[in-house]
């Protein structure tokens, strides 16, 4: 998401591309059904072997990973936006705040209008964060971005180990709040804003409050990574392999045990979402970086090929396939559209990714052969720059 007119990173488009597709593989549980849904395929229905196996895919491979790069990336790009800017005696903080608000905007709106689920908002307020410790060290950024981590989701652990409520408690509000969203979701356009605008307005500080202490570190961790070159190629093959083994080695084995672990216990709906905020975040971060690496080794060769390109193409435009993919989805799933909502199996729903991911990889290239950036990503520069800003290309490419 850096700004249209600086030069581009293309191996950071490619790994933020792969993170747009996977991050829809995690999100197509909420679009389909209820925010439980996320947390457990025995939500809303009994799930089929099938059902089980799915979330247990999805589980391994992208959950918590995909959102983890993102942030590493909004990290990234934010402090890339900020040093372009400088370099041209501009004022690098008071373009990416007024990016950030505008960003937050959008979020809001992306609530709203659409879905429960946006993450644009709490990236609006963790980038505001993170803004001012960029001139920190990078050793510096490390150990803070650990701390944040380690305390945020250690306390999380300690307290999922001795929560307020026992579990039947706590599933009994969670099927609460689903038949409440299952009512929502079936509702029409204009009834479900006001709905939202009733019950809930302040839901995206809610989930603000409760990411805020995984997406900052990431964030931070992000801007290390850029300035230390692992985006722009100057990091040893060694060590990106190095990190990549040990990534999926270890992360892919505390992974392996968490599955077991709750597999076993047929996902049960009290206790996966502390599971998945708190006791997998560990893995989550060992895995986001194995794959980061993974893909900077083989960044060469994908950008040669006719799938890396669009690939590529899909990251450059990463706001507005995230948020087409939010308005596709939600008028294919809610009242307001086709009305599919808690009627497609979760062994079912990898059919509407996979149709999503052609439809991303198909028009992401496409468009950027004739336009300089997408249209969601042209709106939000020309906003931050007060001005509308070259939008064609002079010769399509």
């Amino acid at each position: 998401m850096e700004p249209a007119s600086a030069p581009r990173i293309a191996a950071l488009d490619l790994v933020r591309g792969v993170a747009v597709l996977g991050i829809l593989a995690i999100n197509i549980a909420g679009f389909a059904g209820p925010s439980a849904a996320t947390d457990t395929p025995w939500l809303p229905h009994r799930p089929t072997p099938g059902d089980e196996t799915e979330f247990a895919i999805v589980f391994l491979l992208f959950e918590g990973k995909m959102r983890a790069i993102f942030s590493m990336l909004f990290g990234a790009s934010m402090l890339l936006f900020v040093e372009q800017a400088e370099a041209t005696r501009r004022d690098g903080e008071l373009l990416q705040l007024r990016r950030l608000f505008w960003l937050g905007i959008f979020g809001y709106l992306h609530y709203l209008l659409l879905w429960w689920g946006d993450i644009l908002f709490v990236y609006a307020v963790a980038g505001a964060l993170a803004l001012p410790l960029r001139r920190l060290s990078d050793r510096s950024l490390v150990l803070l971005a650990l701390a944040i981590f380690v305390l945020w989701h250690g306390w999380g652990m300690l307290d999922s180990l001795a929560p307020a409520a026992p579990p039947a408690q706590r599933l009994a509000a969670m099927l609460g709040r689903m038949h409440g969203e299952m009512a929502e979701a079936r509702l029409g356009f204009r009834p479900m804003i006001a709905h939202k605008l009733a019950s809930a307005p302040e839901w995206p500080m809610v989930m603000t409050a409760y990411t805020l202490g995984e997406t900052l570190p990431l964030m931070l961790i992000g801007m290390v990574l850029l300035r230390s070159g692992f985006f722009s190629g100057r990091w040893p093959r060694r060590r990106l392999a190095a990190i990549a083994v040990a990534g999926f080695g270890l992360g892919g084995a505390l992974n392996l045990a968490e599955l077991d672990w709750a597999w076993r216990r047929h996902f049960p709906a009290a206790t996966m979402p502390d599971l998945l905020a708190y006791w997998a975040a560990p893995a989550h971060l060992l895995i986001a970086l194995a794959y980061a690496s993974a893909l900077m080794l083989g960044a060469r060769r994908l950008l040669a090929s006719g799938i890396g390109r669009r690939i590529e193409a899909t990251g450059r435009v990463a706001l507005s396939n995230y948020l087409g993919t939010s308005l596709v989805m939600c008028a294919i799933f809610y009242g307001w559209g086709l009305g599919l909502f808690d009627h497609v199996a979760p062994a079912h729903q990898p059919l509407f990714v996979l149709g999503a991911w052609i439809v991303m990889l198909g028009w992401s290239p496409a468009w950027l052969a004739r336009f300089r950036q997408g249209p969601l990503e042209w709106l939000w520069r020309s906003l931050t720059e007060l001005r509308p800003m070259p939008m064609r290309r002079r010769t399509p490419q």
